[in-house]
């Protein structure tokens, strides 16, 4: 669709996903303990059960259903290919010995692409959600059409890290305009001091 690499929408960021579960608090305790979010001050006008939380520059938004009965059966399968939530971690070795001590069933795959290696671990949340934890980062973001993207100097070298992403091209865009807005020479003062004199 024409137009569509310029954000017509105007986004920003993702801001949250909400999940429908059959009980708040354990989907709070799996969110908090396991995951690491955190609660947050949800509004008091609302009139249905739910909780807020937040981590890693996102919130998660549980719903309690009103019907649990109606809700999909719990799949105890664990299947790669459903709708899941990702999440990038530090260490995946670190990762697989707390599943382990938590005694949460998880299923280990591995993507290989021209010769980086990502690692991926998928397991449910309470009501079944799939969660994958993965070192996706390693993975360089490579736009299939040239002009899919806005001009970014240095996307080449660009990760699935937005976070890396950004402090790259913020770096890069700092150093242009050092570069272009001026130029500083510096020169030797008889006091032995040195200054910079901008021409």
């Amino acid at each position: 669709m024409k137009g569509s690499a310029e954000n017509p929408l105007r986004l920003k960021s993702l801001n949250h996903i909400s999940i429908v579960c059959r009980s708040v608090e354990k989907s709070i305790d799996f969110y908090q303990n396991v995951l690491g979010f955190f609660p947050i001050r949800r509004p008091g006008s609302f009139d249905f059960d739910g909780a807020w939380l937040f981590n890693y520059g996102m919130g998660i938004h549980l719903l309690k259903s009103e019907d649990p009965d109606k809700l999909p059966k719990i799949c105890k399968r664990i299947n790669p290919k459903d709708n899941h939530i990702s999440f990038q971690c530090e260490n995946m070795a670190t990762v697989e010995r707390k599943l382990k001590e938590m005694n949460i069933e998880y299923v280990k795959n591995r993507v290989e692409e021209d010769g980086v290696y990502v690692d991926q671990l998928f397991f449910h949340d309470p009501d079944g959600s799939m969660i994958e934890i993965c070192n996706c980062d390693v993975l360089p973001v490579v736009p299939l059409v040239a002009d899919a993207m806005p001009a970014m100097p240095i996307a080449s070298s660009c990760t699935c890290s937005s976070v890396n992403c950004h402090f790259q091209q913020q770096h890069h865009q700092i150093q242009q305009q050092q570069q272009s807005v001026t130029r500083c020479s510096s020169i030797h003062m008889m006091n032995n001091e040195d200054f910079l004199h901008c021409v």
